[in-house]
């Protein structure tokens, strides 16, 4: 965040970083100032003309969705549709990009509640360390995973036939979270048993007022399955009816060790 309290285009820094393009480069190209590329990437929300934007992702060479979801959105949602900042046929199609620059920068909530949460401690840059700032920096965050010996486990391991178990995938996530044990702000629950099935089939990750939601198909892996990504609008909109989901789970959920 900005020391006015902005928080960053992280997306738009990330690309130029990876095209190696520096803001006057940019500014070049496109044709506009160099101050008008820094408020761009200072303020998340500052929308650029259309025009400056599709000249800006061509420099960059990414899709236009993954700088400014906000501008694709906008233009044809209304309503509570305008939650949905974007859908994605498979849950790796989304950017890693998005998944770091949600956790971090997300101030006040970090709800992960995935059945096994494993992926972040690959997908996610010193996840650890992320997670280790947040909860000192006064983040509520919470994993939510499933019993690693529990029956729903054991029946989803012999669906997935995966290498890598479901319950090897929840155990190197409370390995990660043992060695981060004891600090303030950091909580872990198992679902109870009776939700143990809704939970497996249906992932929330929150930070703050955005959600990337997976419902899990039938016979797949979590990487393969659609995911949402939402932005709370309004009160009683998709966003808060899957938090709602999520925190009755957590209500019923036992702290691990």
């Amino acid at each position: 965040r900005t020391s006015l309290g902005e928080p960053l285009n992280t997306a738009l820094r990330d690309a130029m970083a990876q095209a190696r393009v520096n803001p006057r480069q940019l500014a070049t190209r496109v044709g506009v100032t160099v101050k008008s590329v820094e408020r761009w990437i200072a303020d998340e929300g500052l929308m650029p003309h259309a025009r400056n934007r599709h000249d800006a992702c061509r420099v960059l060479g990414v899709d236009e969705r993954m700088i400014w979801p906000d501008a694709i959105t906008s233009r044809v949602k209304v309503g509570g549709d305008r939650e949905l900042v974007h859908s994605y046929a498979y849950r790796s199609a989304c950017p890693s990009t998005v998944w770091a620059r949600l956790v971090n920068d997300a101030t006040s909530e970090v709800f992960l509640a995935g059945y096994t949460n494993y992926f972040f401690w690959t997908q996610v840059p010193d996840f650890a360390g992320v997670v280790r700032r947040k909860a000192e920096s006064g983040c509520r965050v919470r994993f939510l995973v499933g019993d690693p010996q529990g029956e729903v486990t054991r029946r989803r391991e012999e669906v997935e036939s995966a290498a890598l178990s479901v319950s090897t995938r929840i155990r190197i996530t409370l390995d990660h979270l043992a060695d981060l044990a004891g600090l303030d702000g950091l909580e872990t629950r198992f679902s109870a048993p009776s939700d143990a099935m809704n939970h497996a089939g249906l992932s929330v990750f929150r930070f703050d007022r955005d959600a990337l939601v997976t419902p899990h198909l039938a016979s797949v892996i979590g990487h393969d399955s659609p995911l949402l990504h939402l932005r709370r609008q309004e009160p009683g909109g998709m966003f808060d009816r899957f938090r709602d989901h999520v925190e009755e789970l957590w209500g019923r959920g036992t702290a691990v060790g």
